[in-house]
This record gives C-alpha cells, sequence and structure tokens, in this order.
C-alpha cells in the first residue's frame, strides 16, 4: 500500500456502472436483453470529446487499469505503469475509459451476475462471447459517455486484438489504434494451450459442469492448474532463469514432491492467489473469445482485404523474448496494413521478460509509446 499517493497517479478512483438496456445480439446466435458495464475513467473529456482513449484489457484484466480504490490497496491499477499524468498515455491531455468486459467477472454482466430471466446466477449459462460482440458493447459504452470517435483504442494481447477488431468494424470511430503484443488471430498451439487450461477447470470435481456456486464451492485446483499453465506462457525462459533459476526454498534437495524449487513456490503462489480473485467460467469464456478471435475469416482468410476497411492510423509494437504472440505475429499485421496502403509504425522492442513485457515499465518501450501519444495529443490540439 502507498504511504502516499504518488505525482504521477491518477490518485484514488471510484468505478462507475452503466446499465445498458438496447439488446445486444451476439455471434452466438443469442442476445442480451440488457446487461451492465463497469467502467472507470480517468483525466477530463474536453468540450468536444475528441481526447477520449478507451483502454481494452486483456484475459484476466479488468476495469482497473491505474490509480488505487483506498489507500489500503496492496498494488495500483493493472496497467499504472503507462496511465496518469506525464506517462505514456497523459491524464493531462487525455480522458482515459476502461472497462470490465461483458462476461468478465468484476462486476460487469457474466457468468458470476445474476440472470433476470431466472433470478439465479448465469454460471455456464452465460453465452460465449467474440470480440466483435465485445467491440459493438463497447460502443454502446461510447454512446452512453458522448464519445463518437476515440482519439486512440489501445490493448495488449487480447486487447490488442480488440483494438484492432475496433479499427476493422467501426473505422470511422477510431482515429489511431495501438496493437501490443498481439496476433492477426491464434496459431494453433495457442488454442493447445488453452484448451489444456479449460480441461483442467473442467476436469476439477469440484466443477460440476459450471453451476459450482450452486455447490457452494470453487474448482480452485483446476482453476489454479490453469493459472500456472498461462503464466508459464506469459514468461520468457528468459526471465525466469534470471528471476528464479534453479534456486532451492531451503537451500538443498529434499528429495520429496512438495514444493522445492522457487519457481515451483512462485507458480503455487500464483496459482492460490488467483483462484480467488477470477471466475472459472469467465476464465472458459475468455479464452474462448481469444481461440476464435480471427477478423480475416469474413474476407476470405485474405488479412490484406481485412484490413483495407481502416481508417486508423496504427502503431504495433511487439517483444523480442515473446513466444506467446511473437514479433513475427505482429509483422503479419504490419505487412498487411503496408500491402493494403494503410499507415502504420512498427516497434519491435528487445525485452527479456516475455509476453507480460507489455505491462512492464521498460524505458525503450514507454518512450516509443508515450512519443505516439503525444503526436495524438498535438494533433488533438491544433
Amino acid at each position: 500500500m502507498p504511504e502516499s499517493i504518488p505525482a504521477d497517479s491518477v490518485g484514488l478512483v471510484k468505478p462507475s456502472t452503466i446499465h445498458i438496456d438496447i439488446p445486444l445480439q451476439l455471434d452466438c446466435g443469442k442476445t442480451l436483453s440488457s446487461y451492465d458495464l463497469v467502467y472507470e475513467t480517468y483525466g477530463s473529456l474536453n468540450e468536444d470529446g475528441s481526447n477520449a482513449v478507451l483502454i481494452c484489457h486483456a484475459l484476466s484484466g479488468d476495469h482497473h487499469a491505474a490509480g488505487y480504490h483506498t489507500m489500503e490497496d496492496r498494488k495500483p491499477g493493472w496497467w499504472d505503469t503507462a496511465i496518469g499524468p506525464g506517462k505514456a498515455i497523459d491524464t493531462n491531455h487525455f480522458y482515459v475509459v476502461c472497462l470490465n468486459n461483458l462476461g468478465g467477472c468484476k462486476g460487469s454482466t457474466g457468468p458470476n451476475t445474476i440472470n433476470p430471466e431466472t433470478g439465479e446466477l448465469f454460471g455456464p449459462d452465460f453465452p460465449i462471447l467474440t470480440v466483435p460482440d465485445w467491440v459493438r458493447s463497447q460502443a454502446m459504452l461510447a454512446d452512453r459517455l458522448g464519445i463518437q470517435q476515440w482519439a486512440a483504442v489501445i490493448g495488449g494481447s487480447l486487447g490488442g486484438m480488440q483494438a484492432l477488431q475496433w479499427s476493422i468494424s467501426l473505422p470511422e470511430r477510431v482515429r489511431h489504434a495501438i496493437v501490443i503484443a498481439a496476433a492477426p488471430k491464434l496459431s494453433a498451439q495457442n488454442i493447445a494451450f488453452n484448451e489444456v487450461a479449460r480441461t483442467a477447470i473442467k476436469s476439477d470435481p469440484d466443477f460440476h459442469d459450471g453451476y459450482y456456486i450452486k455447490h457452494n464451492t470453487l474448482p480452485r485446483h483446476g482453476l489454479g492448474l490453469a493459472r500456472m499453465l498461462g503464466h508459464i506462457t506469459y514468461l520468457s525462459d528468459e526471465a525466469m532463469g534470471e528471476k528464479f533459476g534453479r534456486e532451492l526454498r531451503n537451500g538443498a534437495i529434499q528429495y520429496g514432491y512438495d514444493v522445492e524449487f522457487q519457481i515451483e513456490s512462485y507458480l503455487r503462489y500464483q496459482s492460490t492467489s488467483f483462484v480467488e480473485r477470477f471466475d472459472a467460467n469467465t476464465y472458459l469464456l475468455m479464452t474462448k473469445a481469444l481461440d476464435y478471435f480471427d477478423p480475416a475469416q469474413d474476407f476470405n482468410d485474405d488479412l490484406v482485404a481485412t484490413v483495407d476497411m481502416i481508417q486508423a492510423k496504427s502503431l504495433i509494437i511487439s517483444f523480442t523474448s515473446d513466444w506467446r504472440f511473437s514479433p513475427e505475429r505482429s509483422k503479419e499485421i504490419v505487412n498487411a496494413m503496408l500491402a493494403a496502403g494503410k499507415s502504420v509504425c512498427y516497434a519491435e522492442i528487445e525485452a527479456h521478460q516475455g509476453h507480460d513485457a507489455f505491462l512492464m515499465p521498460i524505458p525503450r518501450y514507454l518512450e516509443i509509446f508515450g512519443t505516439y501519444m503525444q503526436q495524438i495529443a498535438a494533433e488533438g490540439a491544433k
């Protein structure tokens, strides 16, 4: 917890909830008659609404991207390194919006909220969502906030895929798309990782086909295993080696099956802390949205034709040690944009942290990111 609020922090923030009673037609064929979206905002919206920035979160993210809810918070929002006064996403210039996506588990309508048609939790009956579904729901939030066009839509990982989808689905409503550590679709290997995670969750005896709350339990073991697997893919071999090496917890081999290496202890900690703050049904849903993401599918698998819809200028950023979404995957997007004659900048950041590098305070990364955002701010000041 902070002794005092840092000068470059957005400070103490409070989430808001908006109820949308316009039916949302989903790609799966089902309809949500109404839904809630929880969101936070930082900075001030200018008179013409031209300085608004949308932050899209990744698989296990939420609306709390920056600042603190209370002075007792152990740490700030998940992207506090990038959002705040004088930071890359400078709240002195931008009105920043971040929401908990539909289907999430931090207050927005999702598996752990009440189905108004039954009076019970949605649970596994909550409909499968896609990235285009999220974009449509985010557009409804933008309408309610009086934002006709985003100065930028920004995200890393699954968030970057949303930023890309925004620029394709609603091109007239995005001036800049910043796509970080993402891909135009998942590889077979990435889908395989997600399937192992889902199988771990569904195989837990406490899962009860997704109705675990009715049984007053949680699939802690399965969700914990899914988190451990995911976390391994978010870090590079170098980052793991640098942080943990082969260090033993007790200084000597114990010749048993309990935790001995520090990396084992770390993964166990990540597992046990995650299961108490995240919903298993949401985890299943989010991984499926990742798997289904493939905007070129609507354009005969032609990525050039897909990005030809884009009107926004784009910044694509990748990290050298990211093996979950390698620089080659970002270059697929860049090359398609160049072939389509679009305005795109690309930066490949030398970093050893792996996929999670997009969340880290890496100087070169934040310098490039911040410079691009300054150019957006300057455009709005003209």
